[in-house]
């Protein structure tokens, strides 16, 4: 049995929407050494969060739009 998921961490996706400090790009890419590495990554997922529930907001606007032309 084999699952074909497609997978994209949100770690990934966060990189992709904006730009981040290269010390954040190293925390998003590998895993938190810390208590506060664990705290500014949940703090950027929050940010992530409100980020692409933003971007999927103006996607189905810029549908709804398209489909009004």
């Amino acid at each position: 049995m084999s699952n074909k998921w497609d997978y994209t961490s949100w770690q990934e996706e966060c990189l992709e929407m904006k730009t981040h400090k290269p010390e954040v790009m190293t925390l998003l890419l590998d895993d938190p050494r810390g208590f506060r590495d664990a705290w500014q990554l949940g703090a950027l997922h929050e940010e992530y969060k409100r980020l692409k529930k933003r971007y999927e907001q103006l996607k189905l606007q810029k549908e709804q739009e398209e489909e009004q032309q």
